[in-house]
């Protein structure tokens, strides 16, 4: 049994399709960051993977952004951490985030309609309005 990413309940994506490397942070740190390569990039190729639904995909690449490349790689960088494991956690709950996100399908908008008062306090507003730009014109002088 090969180990898996458990995303929203529903399915769960094969740690082989998820491609982790160890890169250097940057920041303050001093020698620690110069010499150990802590930060972990992950690449994870959406729409190649058989796991997902094309709904799901969709969704993902839109909620990814500027994280997806154009290849359809979603790059996550996680450099919070002093460790590997811990950024190693880190980069693979945002993907997780990520996915499970994009699997809630959006809820349908139901339109709705004016309530009668609502019709009537908008065309009062607008007759108040009205009248007072009434009162702000030239000034007969005959009367």
């Amino acid at each position: 049994m090969q180990p898996v990413l458990s995303v929203a309940d529903r399915f769960a994506i094969p740690l082989d399709e998820i491609a982790l490397s160890f890169i250097r942070s940057g920041g303050p740190g001093g020698q620690n960051v110069n010499k150990v390569a802590t930060a972990v990039q992950l690449r994870f190729d959406l729409f190649g993977s058989p796991a997902l639904p094309d709904a799901v995909k969709q969704r993902a690449a839109r909620l990814a952004g500027s994280r997806l490349t154009g290849d359809g790689v979603i790059v996550i960088t996680a450099s919070s951490f002093r460790t590997q494991a811990q950024n190693r956690e880190d980069a693979l709950a945002r993907l997780a985030q990520l996915l499970a996100q994009a699997a809630q399908p959006p809820k349908r908008r139901v339109p709705t309609r004016p309530t009668l008062a609502s019709k009537r306090r908008r065309v009062e507003a607008k007759k108040s309005r009205s009248g007072i730009k009434t009162l702000r014109g030239r000034v007969d002088p005959t009367q």
